[in-house]
Order: structure tokens, then sequence, then C-alpha cells
């Protein structure tokens, strides 16, 4: 079991799979719920709703919005695609990639996976909805338009120096 979760996998899936809901909907409440879908929810999930883990994994694989870990403590998504493009979004995220040391969709083109150890997490999306105001990005899902590289590294480092003093206070 994961040691990050402190309810046991069968009884996270009774939790949130309700006669009636569909698989869609349970997934997303244990996301809610814990910031992501732990891969040992797999089993119980395809039992409760008579399914294959096949189908399950499939599912949760499929949508780029589940995550099988936990997310960084700073996650970036940037829109990539054609409005946010026209827009320059190339040359902002070129400017991200060095800003952070970070380079978008890393480990095998999977926006959702980073190492154990990661601070920021870059992921390419495909339409935020903000079209006229390109490019768009969410900070930590925190909605940006018209993001340049300026207003890009203004929000990034006060996150950053915001998590810092954060861990300062803690430590206090």
């Amino acid at each position: 079991m994961d040691d990050s979760i402190a309810i046991a996998p069968e009884q996270l899936v009774q939790r949130h799979a309700q006669p009636g809901m569909s698989l869609l909907a349970v997934l997303h409440a244990i996301q809610d719920e814990l910031g992501y879908v732990p891969p040992d929810t797999v089993a119980p999930l395809a039992r409760v709703m008579n399914l294959s883990r096949a189908e399950v994994h499939g599912v949760i694989t499929y949508y780029h919005h589940f995550r099988t870990q936990p997310a960084a403590p700073v996650t970036v998504q940037l829109c990539r695609a054609e409005a946010c493009r026209s827009m320059g979004t190339e040359a902002l995220a070129q400017h991200i990639e060095r800003h952070t040391g970070c380079r978008f969709d890393a480990e095998h083109g999977q926006a959702h996976e980073h190492g154990p150890d990661a601070t920021v997490e870059l992921q390419s999306v495909y339409c935020l909805g903000q079209c006229a105001l390109s490019p768009a990005m969410t900070i930590n899902g925190t909605l940006h338009a018209k993001v340049t590289p300026k207003k890009f590294d203004a929000l990034f480092d006060a996150l950053l120096a915001a998590a810092a003093n954060k861990c300062v206070e803690v430590m206090a």
C-alpha cells in the first residue's frame, strides 16, 4: 500500500463508489480527496464497478487529468494549443524551462510523472479556454492569462518565496 495515504484502498473505493456512479465520477472523487488516484485502488475499484483492471487503468491513463502519484509542490500547466501558439507560447515554454531547470512533459511524455524529489512539474495542456487572452497557464490551479516571460518569473518566484517562508515559519 502507498505510504502517503492513510486509508486502505478498499475503504477509499468503498467511500466513493456509490451505486449508480460512473467510473469517471468515482475517479474524480478519489482524486479530489487525495490529489491523485493511487495505483493500488485499481483492483478494488475494478471489483466494485464490475470492470477489468485493464479498463480502470485505461481510463486513468487515457485522461490527462488523472494522476497516479502526488503532484509536485509547484505545478505549471501551459496551454500549447493553436491560439496560444500563435501568441508565443512556445517561446514562453523555452523560457520557463530555462528559468525552472525543468522540462515540459518529462518522463517519456507523461505529463503526470515526476521524480520523487521534484519541486516543480511542467505540463503541456491543450486549451484552458482563454484563447482571447493567450498565452495562458495555470500555476497550482490558478489561471493566468497574457503571460509573458517577465510575468511568469514574477509569479513563479513569488510562489517559491511564499513556500520557503512557510517552511521557515514551521521550523521556527
